[in-house]
């Protein structure tokens, strides 16, 4: 196997032990690189990934933790994790070698924190404020199971910024590998809503739609990663 190709099997190996916490909501998990698993550094870690959670809920105003009361909360960012877990994934160095990084990720209690936001009066925006305006959250919708498949990934830093694509949308409640073959991966994804609605909302992203139609069985969109 050449080193491209297990880079890739790595990653794609490495996100079937995530897929249970990729399931998260998005808006309530935070991702924190780390140095190793000590009981000191996961402590200082979920206190990023909350404060990660607090700017998202509102508005993305990395100021708000600034605030003494808001300082406080986040420093007892233990009282509001639901579950947390590591991952790996692999980065190319500046003279092109692997270097594996490790990082926390952090699920957050999200009717925990949303009494912590209203508590401390800070106002939430972005998706969970224009969801509220159409009367009814996203999050509440039913998720539906898709299977997309990427093609173009060449190493495994590609097929983690693929996958971060994806987690990172706040429509995506879950991501599974499911086989990896040639330079693409079939991905199943728990979405809230239908898939043309994620579809368009990868517009501008890493990934392209190459196909949202495909007359291939099993699988219900066809995926590219934009060259950088």
């Amino acid at each position: 196997m050449n080193p491209a190709a297990a880079l890739l099997r790595f990653a794609f190996l490495s996100l079937l032990a995530l897929a249970p916490l990729a399931r998260a909501d998005g808006l309530y998990t935070g991702q924190v690189p780390v140095n190793s698993q000590s009981d000191a550094e996961r402590t200082e870690a979920l206190k990023s990934a909350l404060a990660q959670v607090v700017v998202k809920l509102t508005g993305g105003d990395n100021a708000v933790l600034a605030k003494p009361d808001v300082a406080q909360a986040v420093a007892n960012a233990a009282n509001y994790v639901q579950q947390y877990q590591y991952a790996q994934d692999v980065a190319t160095t500046a003279d092109g070698k692997p270097q594996v990084r490790l990082s926390l990720i952090a699920q957050f209690d999200r009717t925990a924190v949303d009494t912590l936001v209203a508590d401390l009066g800070l106002s939430q925006a972005g998706g969970a404020t224009a969801n509220a305006q159409d009367g009814q959250a996203v999050a509440d919708t039913q998720a539906q199971s898709f299977r997309v498949w990427i093609g173009g990934l060449h190493s495994a830093v590609d097929y983690t910024r693929a996958v971060g694509t994806l987690t990172r949308n706040e429509l995506v409640r879950g991501v599974k590998a499911e086989q990896a073959r040639g330079d693409g991966v079939e991905l199943r994804l728990d979405i809230t809503g239908p898939l043309p609605r994620l579809l368009d909302a990868l517009g501008g992203s890493a990934l392209q739609v190459d196909n949202a139609k495909p007359p291939v069985d099993g699988i219900d969109a066809l995926l590219s990663l934009r060259p950088q």
